[in-house]
């Protein structure tokens, strides 16, 4: 069987980005039995890690609120109907993904492993290299110029 795959209809396929961080805390629990990594000890890190937490979410929210005022397809398996480049499409071209890694970082000081933050990151790059680089081939192929004008001045993650 042959598996074929229209960047221009289908922006995504396995693994979703939320499948890459479900494995990221598998790894980062079965990290913390083989080989615990705690925080220094103190309210800091569980403070941090909430306020993470709560940043990470509210960019998730705001995130989800402008694509659904802008009602494009959410879906990652089906087509863009909209390039949404307002809100905190403004700062940064995931915002989702952005919160969602900050958020998961943050829980590496709510449950005292850093691995967390570890896997942050390595889900982070995963997402990077395996969805990011397929949406945004098919915004280029949806959106052309528009897509190209929106990339050159906004960071695919943050700062430039």
């Amino acid at each position: 069987m042959k598996w074929t795959f229209d960047i221009e209809l289908r922006p995504n396929v396995l693994p979703w980005p939320p499948m890459i961080y479900a494995i990221a805390a598998v790894a980062a629990f079965g990290g913390a039995i083989v080989a615990p990594a705690s925080f220094p000890p103190g309210p800091a890190a569980r403070a941090i890690g909430v306020a993470m937490l709560a940043i990470g979410a509210a960019l998730d929210i705001w995130a989800a609120a402008t694509i659904w005022r802008s009602k494009p397809n959410i879906m990652p398996n089906q087509p863009a109907k909209a390039l949404v480049s307002t809100g905190p499409f403004r700062l940064t071209r995931n915002p989702i993904y952005v919160g969602n890694t900050i958020a998961f970082a943050g829980l590496g000081g709510i449950f005292d492993n850093a691995w967390f933050v570890a896997t942050a990151l390595a889900a982070a790059i995963a997402v990077d290299r395996i969805a990011i680089a397929r949406e945004e081939l098919h915004l280029a192929k949806r959106f052309g110029a528009d897509w190209r004008e929106y990339a050159s001045r906004t960071p695919r993650w943050v700062g430039r």
